[in-house]
């Protein structure tokens, strides 16, 4: 496993620079506005427009709140999308860095033999087409399930998986347009969606992340100019 040292005079070119969070107003994007609003840049904080009030807090939170703004946004919804780029540039004059951090995983698992309807026919997972929808089509940000598949989420390991081949197939255009395409592979990391591992993890004795720990990864690495492409194991 790879480990991303921390390097204070990197997060110092993070003053005045612009950046957009998806999924930003929980877990691991709420860490990592925090790391790049202390650090003087500007923050918008993308999220469903139930989390308005959460991120809202979180922006009053910051050391910096006057630079950073919550925009709601369905990261599946294209014309929402662009409508998050042009508002942001609009606002801050200009954007730097995009983390796509935002995703979800199932809460039953797929492939269940036993889920019948009364007829006795196997239920389609819709929730799992949701997942993949979410993960693969709404993020280029990646984890551990990119890598590993031991944790029982059938789609939400696919979709980390696809997304490792998204990275990849992506960076013929980021070369063209002088864009760096590269992903954080969180180790486990405690938040919203992992809540259900999260006890039987500590029980076992097993080391993890923090939020804050997989934050000041991702800044630095957003202001590493070198290892487009590369998809970086971060553990604890």
């Amino acid at each position: 496993m790879h480990q991303v040292k921390f390097d204070p005079s990197t997060l110092r070119a993070l003053t005045s620079r612009t950046v957009i969070i998806t999924g930003g107003a929980g877990g691991i994007g709420a860490a990592t506005a925090k790391v790049f609003n202390e650090h003087g840049a500007n923050v918008v904080i993308a999220d469903i427009p139930i989390f308005e009030e959460k991120a809202n807090k979180i922006i009053d939170s910051l050391p910096y709140p006057s630079k950073a703004l919550f925009v709601p946004v369905d990261i599946l919804d294209w014309e929402q999308m662009t409508t998050l780029f042009k508002r942001t540039i609009q606002i801050f004059g200009a954007l730097h860095v995009v983390i796509a951090n935002a995703g979800i995983m199932e809460s039953a698992e797929v492939l269940d033999l036993d889920d019948v309807d009364g007829d006795g026919n196997l239920r389609e997972s819709e929730e799992a087409f949701k997942v993949i929808d979410v993960n693969l089509k709404g993020t280029l940000n990646t984890s551990t399930s990119g890598y590993f598949g031991g944790t029982g989420v059938s789609a939400y390991v696919s979709s980390k998986h696809g997304m490792i081949g998204l990275l990849r197939g992506s960076q013929k255009a980021a070369r063209k347009y002088g864009v760096s395409v590269k992903a954080i592979a969180p180790f486990f990391t405690p938040t919203r969606i992992t809540a259900g591992f999260a006890d039987k993890w500590k029980e076992a004795g097993l080391e993890g992340n923090t939020p804050e720990m997989v934050g000041t990864a991702i800044a630095q690495s957003a202001m590493s100019h070198t290892e487009s492409g590369s998809c970086i194991l971060e553990s604890s």
